[in-house]
């Protein structure tokens, strides 16, 4: 009973002063929320990268058309044509361990209708295999064969936003639609991020699918004008047997391509292994950072919650005596302050997760950038809360302990 006695002692104390004791808790609930919102964007944002880097394949090394200014491609054409099927040709036989090399072509696209509806995106030819090096799955349909690569079939996989704006909510599949002046028939609709940002590294487009038209590779660069002066390919896909390095591999096309090229500087070579390291150092960074500064007001919380139990000790200066005269022990005294700051911290903290789950709530809903809550931040934040109210309430409760009653009863 003395246990509940003592709680329910100091939770009365810090109901008497209720201004007080919520102006203290603000430090808490402000720390709290911030360590759970900054730790969830973060963690949302490393989500995303993961995701998108994913999409380029991890066994995959990008041979990538550099982009140069207009006056600039024509100098660049007299050494080489750029990226091309015969670079392709070449990294098959030259460079060892080698599965496969896939082309991918930019379309320009200025126009893109359907019957009662049009939308802006990015068209791509791809190969028939390019699902199997990169991460990319259908929400409906099929994507095209060999057969229509083979035939040049005017055929196209959309993404979800794509479908969204030109056939609404209902059947795509089979429906047509128009890039440029091409006519192409809609086979399937790719699982994308419905939200449809885009995101890039390293100058590489690694984001959603869901603004892309992608049809076969042959169609566009037999169906589709272009500009002379660009790279007849835009990227090649080179994909390298299980096992075999991605920067070993890229070391080795380097140089082949250097010679094709006639040392001309109008490609670069990306790899995904390298840019999923490079995503991971820099969101701990962020954690790092971020979770710093939040840190830092969760102590500025835990000073003022000192502060305000010092200056409770002194005001209550003469309870504390009477308590010690009629047998109160020193660890009564003690567990009254260490509760009364543990409660302050304990209120503060979940009033900052609440506000914490919120803030990242809104940064997904209007910002449209994903948050993950995870157990650890709420754990970690909880842990960290509880510990500060703790400490912030060891010492004062201390020095109350041992106040000399006689000397606390004279006290006004």
């Amino acid at each position: 009973m003395r246990d509940i006695e003592t709680l329910t002692t100091a939770l009365a104390n810090l109901a008497t002063h209720k201004l007080r004791t919520a102006l203290t808790m603000l430090g808490m609930i402000f720390g709290v929320g911030a360590v759970i919102a900054m730790l969830s964007i973060g963690a949302g944002g490393e989500r995303k990268a993961l995701e998108a880097i994913g999409r380029l394949g991890l066994r995959n090394v990008i041979v990538r058309a550099k982009v140069v200014r207009p006056e600039e491609r024509q100098e660049l054409r007299k050494k080489s044509l750029g990226v091309s099927l015969r670079d392709a040709e070449a990294i098959v036989e030259a460079v060892p361990d080698i599965e496969r090399v896939l082309p991918r072509v930019e379309v320009k696209a200025y126009k893109i209708i359907a019957p009662g509806a049009k939308t802006k995106g990015k068209v791509f030819g791809v190969s028939s295999q390019y699902t199997r090096i990169a991460s990319v799955h259908l929400g409906d349909g099929r994507f095209f064969d060999a057969r229509d690569e083979r035939e040049h079939a005017q055929v196209a996989v959309i993404g979800p936003e794509v479908r969204r704006n030109l056939f609404g909510y209902g059947p795509a599949v089979g429906k047509l639609l128009k890039v440029n002046d091409v006519w192409l028939e809609v086979i399937g609709i790719l699982a994308g991020d419905p939200a449809g940002s885009a995101a890039t590294s390293d100058g590489v487009p690694v984001g959603s699918a869901s603004q892309e038209i992608w049809i076969p590779v042959s169609t566009a660069m037999r169906k589709f004008e272009r500009d002379p002066l660009d790279a007849p390919v835009d990227e090649l896909m080179v994909t390298v047997k299980e096992g075999v390095s991605t920067r070993r591999t890229a070391e080795l096309i380097k140089p082949l391509l250097d010679r094709l090229h006639g040392g001309a500087d109008d490609y670069e070579i990306v790899v995904p292994e390298a840019l999923l390291e490079q995503s991971r150092q820099t969101q701990r960074i962020f954690n790092i950072v971020m979770g710093s500064i939040a840190g830092i007001s969760l102590l500025v919380g835990g000073i003022g919650i000192m502060n305000i139990m010092l200056a409770s000790v002194l005001e209550r200066t003469r309870e504390i005596g009477v308590r010690r005269a009629i047998g109160a022990r020193k660890r009564d005294i003690r567990a009254q302050f260490v509760i009364e700051s543990f409660a302050i911290s304990i209120i503060g903290g979940m009033c900052g997760i609440v506000i914490g789950i919120v803030l990242a709530r809104l940064v997904a809903a209007y910002a449209g950038w994903p948050t993950v809550i995870t157990i650890w931040s709420l754990l970690l934040s909880t842990g960290v809360s509880i510990t500060v109210g703790l400490v912030s309430g060891i010492y004062p409760a201390a020095r109350a302990a041992e106040l000399n009653p006689i000397e606390a009863l004279r006290y006004e």
